[in-house]
Order: structure tokens, then C-alpha cells, then sequence
């Protein structure tokens, strides 16, 4: 058992001090903070640029739609001035030489109705110009209204948004504020699970490759069974893995309650999440790991060449995909029959079981199920996994899929 830990810790150790491993997590962490951060970043993207104009609104005609359009830019953020005395060519030449920022010019269609053209240095910034076509297109409505002899209260009445909420009926149903703390970790442990399978079933598979190019796999089947090599290396990077995690929660956590207060999305993370689904988020995790990691190390083993992971990895990278693709489906219809049937299924299960744990009232029977048919899937997968990689890291040459499978459970058995 000490050369098993030995082992596990080296691998632990040896990817912790590792410059990809430093700089990923550095990255992800900047990028978390970011996230946290990201309506701060966006007020500071946009000072100081082309949100900040004043528009100067030149009105064809005396129909009285500048004072109005004025009004309404002005309460959706936009900051105006009255060029009234300008005529569209005078206020086109004062943008060109730089005497005024931009303008709006306003006309009256064929119909009688509200027009306008911006015009500005650059039209790169579309929200300014969106805000000031919802200011017109607003004008226009009122102005249409009052001919066909509805008051602005009427029209009011008219555009105000309806008056819906939806109520679950049984008491075991998830209230909204649930199913939005549900849906945030649902999507967190998809994701983790996703670019986890990617980043260490990778790593691990690369780890065995390396050892069989540099010889070094011959010395240690000498002294060291597979199967402990194996696991250690399975338990030495999920270590790494948590460690990591670790690290990178810490620093959201602190971003997002640092922020909670300027409300958003950031209150739904922030609010008081179930530990019982925190609990169900890490048991999944766990088990998605241990079932994607074996598999990993044993197709690992079937290499010679650090060059030909990619190869065999590309399959389970595809399945991963599938499962991911299937969840972000079932974040909106958690209840649908193809999210039931593919939750039975391994290689979904990890993430559209949690799903449904956490978007619906799932019966415990099914729970019990799902969590029995991973747990089973591991140990039959460990065992025939063992015995693969037993002879597969002994086999040198090119990847032929199948057929270096059979050859590896032959070395196996010759040396049992």
C-alpha cells in the first residue's frame, strides 16, 4: 500500500507544480472574477466611449416630434440637446469637423408620422443607435394613437406587460427561487464535469503515455502491480482536481459576495442553496469522474506514443459532448422522456441524473437507481479496465483500437 501512495502522491505532487497547472487555474480564476465582476466591466468599457455622446436632435418641418423624442431618449439613457436651429447639412458638416458629436435628425414620413436618420463619426456603438429607434418607434406609436382617438392612459394600458406567474400545485414541487438556484448548480456541475473529463481524462491518459515512451512503465511493472498503478494515478489527479476546484470556488465564492448586493443574477448564487443538493452535485461529480477517469487511464495504456492519446481519447471526448449537449436540453424540459431514459444510461448519467435531482421531485427509487447502476458500471469497468491495462502498458506500437484491447487481455492473463 505505501508503493500505492507513493505513487498517487508523486502524480499529485508532480502535476500540482507544473507550469499548465498554475497557469489554468490562474486563468479560470481571472475569468470567474470576471464574471462576477462583469457589469463593472461593462460600465468601464463603455465610459468615456460612444454611450457618452450627446445627440444633438434637428428637426425637419415644426410637427413637434423633437421635444418628444427628447424626452423619451432622455429616459432611456441618452443624452440630447436641441439643434433646432440647424439644418440637416449644416449638422452633417459640424459632425464631420467635429463640432458636435452626433445628431438625430427627425422628419415627418408620407403618412405624417415620426422618421429618423443618426448620424455620427461611427455607428459601431449599435446601442445608442437602438435606443434612440425605441425612442422614435415610442413617438411614433403615440402620436398614431392620438389620431385614431386613444388617450396615452388607453395606450399605456395596451403595451403594459401581463399580469402571469406560475404556481406549482403539489407541496413537494420546487418554488422558483429553487428552481433558479437548481438550474445555477445544474449548469455549474455540467460544465465542471464537462471540461473535467476533458482536461483530466486527458491528463491521465497523457501521464501513462509518457511513462511507456521514457521506458519508465517497464521499471515500475516490475516493482509496482498495474491495477495499484492505475487507481494511483486515478486518485492522484482527482486530488489535483479538488485541489484546484478548491481553489477556483474560493475565489468565486468571495467575487459573487462581494457583489451580491448590487442584485442580478449574482443574488440567485448568493441566495441559500439546499446542502442536500450541494451534496448530490459532489457525489455526482465524484462519480463521473471515477467512471470517465478509468476509462481514460485504460485507453492510456493502449499507447505508445503521447502523440496517439488524441486518437483514442477523441471517442469518449464525442460521448462527453452528447451528454453535455443533452443536459443544456434538458435545463428547459427536465421532465422529457429522452432526459429520463439517457439519466439510466452511464455515460449521461452523471449529469442528467443530477439534473433531474435538481429541476424536479425525483422519487427516491430513482434516485437509488441511478447512483446503483454508476456505482456497479465503475466496479465492472475497474475490473475489465485492471486487467486491460495490465497488458496494455506493456504493449509498444501503433494504435490499432479493438485489436490492442484482445492483445492487451492476453498479456494479461500470460502474466497472471
Amino acid at each position: 500500500m505505501n508503493k500505492f501512495f507513493i505513487i498517487l502522491f508523486h502524480t499529485f505532487f508532480t502535476k500540482l507544480k507544473s507550469k499548465s497547472f498554475i497557469v489554468s487555474t490562474l486563468i479560470t480564476a481571472v475569468i470567474i472574477v470576471g464574471i462576477a465582476n462583469i457589469d463593472r466591466i461593462f460600465e468601464a468599457f463603455e465610459s468615456g466611449g460612444a454611450a457618452d455622446r450627446t445627440v444633438s436632435v434637428v428637426e425637419e418641418g415644426d410637427q413637434g416630434f423633437a421635444d418628444r423624442i427628447r424626452t423619451e431618449a432622455e429616459a432611456l439613457g441618452i443624452s440630447t440637446d436641441d439643434a433646432g436651429g440647424l439644418t440637416p447639412g449644416e449638422a452633417e458638416e459640424m459632425i464631420s469637423n467635429g463640432d458636435l458629436e452626433a445628431a438625430l435628425i427627425v422628419s415627418a414620413d408620407a403618412s405624417g408620422l415620426p422618421q429618423a436618420v443618426y448620424k455620427a463619426p461611427s455607428i459601431a456603438d449599435e446601442r445608442t443607435a437602438e435606443t434612440l429607434r425605441q425612442a422614435v418607434q415610442t413617438v411614433k406609436e403615440e402620436v398614431a394613437a392620438s389620431r385614431i382617438g386613444i388617450d396615452e392612459q388607453t395606450l399605456e394600458q395596451v403595451y403594459a406587460p401581463v399580469n402571469f406567474t406560475a404556481e406549482a400545485v403539489s407541496d413537494t414541487a420546487r418554488s422558483q427561487e429553487e428552481l433558479d438556484q437548481a438550474r445555477f448548480l445544474v449548469n455549474a456541475l455540467v460544465v465542471v464535469i464537462y471540461f473535467s473529463v476533458l482536461a483530466y481524462g486527458n491528463m491521465i491518459a497523457m501521464e501513462v503515455a509518457a511513462e511507456k515512451t521514457s521506458r519508465v512503465m517497464e521499471i515500475l511493472v516490475s516493482s509496482v502491480s498495474p491495477v495499484k498503478q492505475m487507481f494511483a494515478k486515478i486518485f492522484g489527479i482527482a486530488l489535483l482536481g479538488i485541489t484546484q476546484y478548491i481553489l477556483i470556488i474560493t475565489v468565486g465564492l468571495i467575487s459573487v459576495a462581494g457583489n451580491a448586493e448590487r442584485g442580478g443574477y449574482t443574488e440567485v448564487i448568493a441566495a441559500e442553496i439546499p446542502v442536500g443538493l450541494l451534496v448530490y452535485a459532489f457525489i455526482f461529480f465524484l462519480l463521473g469522474y471515477l467512471f470517465y477517469a478509468t476509462i481514460s487511464a485504460v485507453l492510456g495504456s493502449l499507447v505508445s506514443r503521447t502523440e496517439e492519446v488524441n486518437i483514442v481519447i477523441t471517442p469518449l471526448t464525442l460521448i462527453v459532448v452528447v451528454a453535455f449537449l443533452i443536459s443544456m436540453f434538458g435545463i428547459n424540459a427536465p421532465e422529457s422522456p429522452i432526459i429520463t431514459g439517457t439519466s439510466y444510461i452511464p455515460f449521461f448519467t452523471p449529469m442528467v441524473m443530477f439534473l433531474r435531482v435538481g429541476m424536479t421531485d425525483l422519487p427516491v427509487w430513482e434516485l437509488a437507481a441511478g447512483m446503483g447502476i454508476m456505482v456497479i458500471s465503475i466496479v465492472l469497468l475497474a475490473l475489465a479496465g485492471a486487467r486491460i491495462y495490465k497488458g496494455g502498458v506493456l504493449m509498444y506500437g501503433k494504435v490499432s483500437s479493438i485489436k490492442d484491447i484482445r492483445q492487451a487481455l492476453a498479456i494479461s492473463k500470460k502474466e497472471q
